[in-house]
């Protein structure tokens, strides 16, 4: 990756977390982290990765972020100075929970190996 497209990621992973935490009315999207920004070269699209802090309100949360994309990207317009704005697409980061899958069977395998010394 270009040093450019880097700095517009981690541009926008910043403006997007600043704008869903204080400029979006939706109660459901008050509670989402900001994991990560993929912009393809041609600064087209953006998907932006997230996670929730209720794992029950992951399908609501995406239909809120699908919703206020829109008025996100148009912040993003006034925020960013860059030729042409991304449209946005929010993915839920899996790798958190991959993450604690692993761990969980990593703390099982050592109680095994304790149990049996």
């Amino acid at each position: 990756m270009s040093i450019k497209i880097d700095r517009i990621q981690s541009t926008i992973i910043k403006e997007v977390s600043y704008i869903l935490a204080n400029e979006v009315k939706d109660q459901n999207i008050k509670f989402v982290t900001i994991n990560d920004c993929h912009v393809t070269n041609d600064l087209s699209y953006a998907k932006i990765y997230y996670t929730v802090l209720d794992d029950s309100k992951k399908d609501e949360t995406a239909k809120a972020l699908k919703n206020a994309s829109g008025f996100i990207r148009k912040e993003l317009m006034n925020r960013i100075d860059i030729r042409h704005t991304p449209e946005l697409e929010f993915v839920y980061d899996e790798s958190i929970d991959y993450s604690n899958k692993i761990e969980n069977i990593i703390e099982k395998l050592h109680e095994d190996v304790e149990k049996n010394d």
